[in-house]
């Protein structure tokens, strides 16, 4: 049986991620507090993130029954017993006991009405607005996917990242998704070879390089990402891999020194929106296209960094155009690179570029990942 505990673990968290903290931080620290055993901890984990991305749902069968917003606290109990109702399964009783036994005692009450109102209209059958609530993502990121992607692609990939992947360890004990690992794949190290990954946090990518015997300069501009990946690399590099702090686009490396280069670059998250809960509602439309800019900047630096008859590696875990073939086409077109083929190339829908291309999130039960492999003139 779940401990009280746990769902007081959990309101706490969903408090302080709507009060504008990351998901993953908030979560950590909430968790490190407690005393909780393993199967506690998981269902902290489930109901927070769960929660924080149904939140729009969640909020729209709440609202009818409200005259005034509720403090945050209360909100976040509202919201946690709407999610188990309707989307944990959670039965009625349980879900709406369960809540208002966590409850401040001054409020114990008013959560026990609403969630009673709620609950009714689960029973009577939830008639949704729009595929935007129902899927709880903002207008513009539905409208967005539908439109590059088409309404049943689009719909099935926002479907896919309400229920995202539970990544596994690698042979070597580190945890990893499916698509990330591809990508690696995709760089095909071999022994003897000097790899640069430009953007290296937090070192799934990187230490996977490694381990295919390939010598390995990570590069990471935060200095906290740095030592977490620094850290990483000494547990997980074979020590093959030396960690760099620097802006991926000056990094100090002689130009024409390294056989390949890993952009896995920084971008706005979208084919990963169910392992990052919160970003969702952190990420606006200004910002895919700041993005781009530096995706482009960081794939010439590069171009530069290859030898001549060496290999760049594009990588994004998003899906939208604008990041991924717009950048590498624009690159193309100016740089003289050319496409190369794909090593695995029955896991990859074709890009519109005809070259290159991605996965889905309900392609492979993977975050959505684009990927492109382009040779330098020899």
């Amino acid at each position: 049986m779940i401990s009280s505990s746990a769902r007081s673990v959990a309101a706490a968290a969903i408090e302080q991620i709507s009060a504008g903290q990351r998901s993953a931080p908030a979560l950590a620290a909430a968790l490190d507090g407690s005393e909780l055993d393993d199967r506690d901890r998981a269902f902290v984990t489930a109901l927070t993130l769960g929660t924080v991305r149904m939140q729009r749902a969640c909020n729209h069968l709440i609202a009818p029954h409200l005259n005034r917003a509720p403090d945050p606290d209360v909100a976040a109990l509202l919201r946690m017993g709407v999610f188990q109702l309707v989307f944990l399964g959670t039965p009625r009783h349980a879900a709406v006991g369960e809540t208002v036994a966590v409850a401040p005692k001054k409020v114990g009450g008013f959560v026990n009405a609403i969630l009673r109102r709620v609950a009714d209209d689960v029973d009577r059958g939830v008639k949704w607005p729009s595929e935007a609530v129902e899927l709880s993502y903002p207008d513009w990121l539905v409208e967005r996917f539908v439109t590059e992607l088409g309404h049943d692609d689009a719909t099935a990939a926002l479907r896919a990242m309400n229920e995202p992947e539970q990544p596994k360890a690698r042979a070597d004990g580190y945890i990893q998704g499916k698509a990330s690992r591809w990508v690696v794949e995709e760089v095909d190290g071999q022994p003897g070879e000097h790899v640069v990954d430009l953007c290296a946090a937090p070192g799934g990518k990187t230490t996977g390089i490694a381990l295919t015997g390939a010598t390995v300069t990570a590069v990471e501009l935060d200095e906290t990402r740095c030592a977490h990946l620094a850290r990483t690399a000494e547990l997980f590099g074979e020590g093959r891999v030396e960690v760099l702090c620097a802006d991926g686009r000056t990094t100090g490396i002689a130009a024409g020194s390294a056989d390949k280069v890993l952009i896995d670059a920084p971008c706005s998250g979208l084919g990963a929106l169910g392992r990052r809960a919160d970003a969702r509602w952190n990420i606006a439309t200004r910002d895919v296209d700041r993005l781009a800019d530096l995706q482009y900047e960081l794939i010439v630096a590069a171009g530069e960094l290859v030898k001549p008859g060496g290999l760049v590696v594009y990588s994004v875990c998003t899906i939208t155009d604008i990041e991924s073939s717009a950048v590498v086409e624009a690159f193309v077109e100016r740089s003289g690179f050319e496409p190369a083929p794909f090593v695995r190339p029955g896991r990859w829908r074709p890009s519109r570029l005809g070259y290159g291309g991605m996965v889905l999130p309900q392609d492979r039960g993977t975050d959505g990942m684009a990927v492109f492999r382009l040779l330098k003139p020899a």
